[in-house]
């Protein structure tokens, strides 16, 4: 394959691929929509579609029920409800989707962060026979957190309501006020009903009143590409390449994936945390040299100059490098079940670079029902969503969240058992929200781990 092709390859694919994630209240129709999706666009395998008739037909049910298509678990298929976050990978003409299917109970709050932490467009649906109610406000809290910058309001069971105009606009209108009070940069209210296929994947003949798309139409055209000449650029280093062969005696490449942004071959970057300065000589793509490589591709990048680098290092351009701290706020999700506690010693992932750190503060928690923030709670419990102040046993160069989901993200681990603890969004919380001053911190710790 040519240098052109592999290049254009690698930009079809970033920007023909979608990654999204559903979420809702607690029997509002998550999986079914997802297995009408899979349904109505030929996405399901033949002896996938039997299974589920025979499951449905062995319960007494007339019609298939397509959300068994995406609730795997035993547990789940007993309930009725989900409880983990299922991945389903479909295809249409125009675009490709991975799609992430996550809880509504309160309780799997985290599992909806972890489906939504690399999604560019959340889906949320409504009951329209409830309305918004306090579960939908968290989790169009939490797609606000995490910065998703699409959210689809889809408002479900609308046959149920005689598919009635003002209902959708009643729901739409309180939503999408609700959520633009937290930043969320576009919404989109589509009505559908998931069960009678309206408007997800055809539009409806019982909605005349609706002229907008449906939910696979604006799932195929929503733009998911991003102008990489404002990117901040980003490459963590992630292997040191040196064969020391015959073949290739002096020759030294630093392998990993764009995080965020462009290189090219000629360019100053600059190496974090060391601050050393080169220049980059050559690009290597799938074997072959290139002129230019962006994210997400996975390339090694050769410099002019022999410096030491290793693992966990951070290539940036010379007059866009962030800035380094052993001091970091942000806003993190406790996912683990035992709690987070002010003074305990954890590891921070950031990237590829692992470090030593102490949790110095945990000044507020945030209640999602209001969106008022709990002062000096002590400790996380899981699915808790707070401000934490952490102190790194080295220096680290942070993107703020704001500017980079993958650069400004990172993970808190147990060192005993390697366990993650909290998913963690470094800077402010809410794109609108302005930030309390944070409580004093803790006093140092001791036993090797005071910074």
């Amino acid at each position: 394959m040519s240098t052109s092709n592999i290049q254009l390859a690698e930009q079809l694919s970033a920007t023909t691929l979608l990654r999204f994630a559903t979420a809702g209240s607690v029997d509002d129709g998550k999986s079914t929509l997802v297995g009408r999706l899979l349904h109505d666009s030929k996405s399901v395998l033949t002896d996938q579609l039997e299974a589920v008739e025979r499951v449905s037909a062995s319960r007494g049910q007339e019609a298939p029920d397509l959300a068994l298509l995406t609730d795997g678990l035993r547990a789940e298929r007993e309930q009725g409800i989900t409880i983990d976050v299922a991945y389903r990978y479909f295809a249409t003409a125009r675009r490709r989707f991975i799609l992430a299917d996550t809880p509504g109970h309160v309780q799997y709050t985290r599992n909806m962060v972890t489906g939504a932490s690399t999604a560019e467009l959340a889906v949320v649906l409504v009951d329209a026979r409830n309305g918004v109610v306090e579960q939908t406000r968290r989790h169009a809290a939490v797609a606000a957190l995490l910065r998703v910058p699409h959210v689809v309001l889809a408002v479900n069971k609308m046959d149920l309501v005689d598919y009635q105009e003002s209902v959708f606009a009643a729901i739409a209108e309180e939503f999408t006020t609700y959520a633009a009070s937290l930043g969320v940069p576009e919404i989109t209210a589509i009505p559908i009903s998931a069960l009678a296929g309206d408007n997800v994947v055809e539009p409806s003949a019982n909605m005349d009143w609706y002229g907008g798309p449906t939910v696979l139409e604006h799932l195929e055209t929503v733009p998911v590409s991003h102008d990489l000449a404002t990117c901040h650029a980003r490459f963590p280093v992630q292997y040191v390449i040196r064969p020391q062969t015959a073949e290739h005696p002096d020759y030294r490449g630093y392998a990993g994936q764009i995080a965020a942004g462009t290189f090219r071959v000629g360019e100053t970057v600059t190496v974090l945390p060391s601050g050393r300065t080169s220049k980059i000589s050559a690009i290597d793509l799938l074997g072959e040299p290139v002129d230019v490589a962006w994210t997400p591709q996975s390339v090694t990048i050769r410099l002019e100059d022999d410096i030491d680098i290793s693992r966990g290092d951070l290539l940036v351009p010379a007059g866009d490098a962030p800035a380094t701290s052993q001091d970091l706020t942000a806003t993190v999700c406790h996912v683990a079940d035992t709690p987070l506690s002010v003074g305990q010693r954890v590891l921070l992932k950031h990237t590829t670079r692992t470090v030593k750190a102490i949790v110095k503060d945990i000044p507020s928690r945030l209640t999602l029902d209001d969106l008022s923030q709990h002062p000096a709670p002590g400790q996380l419990v899981a699915n808790d969503i707070g401000r934490v102040v952490v102190r790194l046993a080295e220096p680290l160069a942070i993107d703020n969240y704001a500017d980079s989901r993958r650069t400004g993200s990172f993970l808190l681990i147990d060192p005993a058992d390697g366990t993650t603890l909290a998913a963690g969004m470094a800077g402010d919380a809410f794109a609108q929200a302005t930030e309390p001053a944070a409580e004093q911190q803790a006093e140092d710790a001791d036993d090797g781990w005071d910074f």
